[in-house]
C-alpha cells in the first residue's frame, strides 16, 4: 500500500492553473522586435525621434525670438491670464491656464493669422495666376544645401503663361523662418521652434494617418497639452477621432474653413499617436483616441511589447547623459502620464456603461459641469469678436486655407 503522500489526487476545476486569457492584463514586458517588419517600424521611430532635437540650437533659438512680437505675445499674455484668475477667484477655483500657457496660445494665433502661409499650389512667378502640379523634380543646389527633402512642380493654369513655379518641401526649421509657407509638416515644424525659443517644452507628435502636431507641457497643469497650430486649437485633443470641441475658447477667434464637415472635426480612425521629444518619447494615443472599438483602427506594424521596448530605447538613449536627479524628474512625469492615459481607458468604460443607464442622454454625451458653463460665459461677456459657423458667410482665413481631408497628399 502507498504512503498517503504518494497518492495522486484528481485535479480538480478550480485547482487548475489559470488560462492565459486571465493573465492578459499583467504588466506588458518589452520585447526587442525580431521580425522584419518590427525592424522597420523600430528604424522608423528612430528617424522620427530626431525631428524635435533640431529645435535644441541656443544660437537659432535666440534669432527665432527675434522674430516673435514679443511686446504683442506678453500683453495678450497677461490680459487672458488676468481674466482666468478673475473667473477662477469668482468660482473658488484654481485658474485653468498660467501665464506660460497664455502666451504660447497668443504666439499661436499670430503665427497662424501673420506669420505663416499655407500653400497648397503657389502662384504662379510671373502672372500670380493658379497653377496647376506636374509632378516633381530635382532640387537645385541652393534648394539641396537648405535642406529640401523634396520640390514639387507646378505650371501655370493660363495657357499664354505657361511659367513653372516650384515649392521645396522644406525641413529645416531654421529655413522655415525665412520662407514662412508649406503645409502641416512645415507648419509644426515652424511653429516648434518658436514654443523652444519662448522656453516652452515641445514635444512633435506622430499621427501614422498622416498629421502631425505638438503637445506642449503646462507647468500650470502638470501635464501635456495638445496643441495644432494648423488648426488653431488649444487643448482639442479628440478632434481628431469624436470631433469634440472643435469651436476652441480663446479670447480670439479662429477662423474656420469653408467646408461644413469642420463643425464636426475629422471623425477619423486613429492607430498610432507618438510623441517625441529632446527628453524621451511617449506612445499618448489614448489622449487621442479615448474609445479604441469605435474610433481606434488596427495597430499591426509591430506587437505591442515592441513598441513598449522602442519607446524604452528612445527614452534611454535621450536621457543617456543627463543628471540623475533630471532622470529622477521625468520619470516621475511619465508615471504621472501613464497614469493620465490609462484613466482615459476607465472613463471610456464609463461612459459606455452610463449610455446604458435609465435617463441617459440619446447621442450619450455627458452633461456639462455648471461651473465650466458659468466660466464659458464669463469669457464670452465683452468678446467683440464672435465664430460663424460653417456655411453662413464666413471667409477663409488667408494664412490657413486648407482642409485637412482635401489635403492627404503631403504634411
Amino acid at each position: 500500500m502507498a504512503p498517503p503522500y504518494a497518492r495522486e489526487e484528481p485535479i480538480l476545476q478550480d485547482q487548475a492553473p489559470p488560462s492565459y486569457s486571465s493573465l492578459r492584463n499583467l504588466p506588458m514586458i518589452p520585447s526587442p522586435p525580431t521580425d522584419a517588419r518590427s525592424i522597420r517600424f523600430r528604424n522608423m521611430l528612430l528617424s522620427l525621434s530626431a525631428t524635435p532635437l533640431s529645435w535644441e540650437n541656443p544660437g537659432l533659438l535666440d534669432e527665432a525670438l527675434r522674430m516673435v512680437p514679443i511686446d504683442r505675445i506678453q500683453t495678450e499674455a497677461e490680459e487672458e491670464s488676468m481674466i482666468l484668475q478673475a473667473e477662477a477667484e469668482s468660482l473658488g477655483k484654481k485658474p485653468e491656464w498660467g501665464y506660460q500657457d497664455c502666451a504660447i496660445k497668443a504666439l499661436m494665433k499670430w503665427f497662424k493669422q501673420s506669420f505663416f502661409t499655407w500653400v497648397n499650389n503657389p502662384q504662379c512667378d510671373a502672372c500670380f495666376c493658379p497653377t496647376i502640379s506636374v509632378g516633381t523634380t530635382a532640387a537645385t543646389d541652393d534648394e539641396a544645401a537648405r535642406g529640401a527633402t523634396r520640390v514639387e512642380l507646378y505650371r501655370c493654369s493660363q495657357p499664354e503663361c505657361g511659367a513653372f513655379a516650384r515649392f521645396p518641401r522644406y525641413s529645416d526649421a531654421f529655413v522655415l523662418l525665412q520662407t514662412r509657407r508649406g503645409r502641416v509638416g512645415e507648419w509644426v515644424s515652424c511653429f516648434g521652434m518658436l514654443c523652444r525659443a519662448m522656453n516652452a517644452r515641445v514635444r512633435w507628435v506622430w499621427n501614422s494617418e498622416d498629421h502631425v502636431w505638438l503637445e506642449v507641457y503646462s507647468a500650470h497643469a502638470k501635464r501635456w497639452v495638445h496643441a495644432d497650430v494648423c488648426e488653431g486649437v488649444w487643448d482639442r485633443p479628440r478632434l481628431y477621432a469624436e470631433g469634440k470641441h472643435l469651436y476652441n475658447s480663446y479670447h480670439y477667434v479662429t477662423i474656420l474653413t469653408n467646408d461644413s464637415s469642420s463643425s464636426s472635426g475629422w471623425r477619423r480612425k486613429l492607430g498610432y499617436c507618438i510623441a517625441f521629444s529632446a527628453d524621451g518619447a511617449m506612445d499618448v494615443t489614448r489622449r487621442y483616441c479615448r474609445n479604441p472599438a469605435k474610433y481606434g483602427k488596427e495597430r499591426a506594424r509591430t506587437p505591442e511589447p515592441c513598441l513598449l521596448h522602442i519607446l524604452n530605447e528612445i527614452r534611454s538613449i535621450r536621457r543617456r547623459d543627463m543628471p540623475k536627479q533630471e532622470k529622477f524628474r521625468l520619470e516621475g512625469e511619465d508615471i504621472r502620464e501613464r497614469k493620465e492615459l490609462q484613466a482615459y481607458v476607465v472613463m471610456a468604460i464609463a461612459a459606455e456603461i452610463c449610455k446604458l443607464m435609465p435617463g441617459a442622454r440619446a447621442d450619450g454625451a455627458q452633461w456639462s459641469d455648471p461651473d465650466a458653463q458659468k466660466a464659458e460665459e464669463a469669457r464670452q461677456t465683452g468678446e467683440t469678436q464672435y465664430v460663424r459657423a460653417p456655411g453662413q458667410g464666413n471667409r477663409q482665413n488667408p494664412h490657413n486655407p486648407h482642409n485637412p481631408r482635401r489635403d492627404q497628399e503631403g504634411r
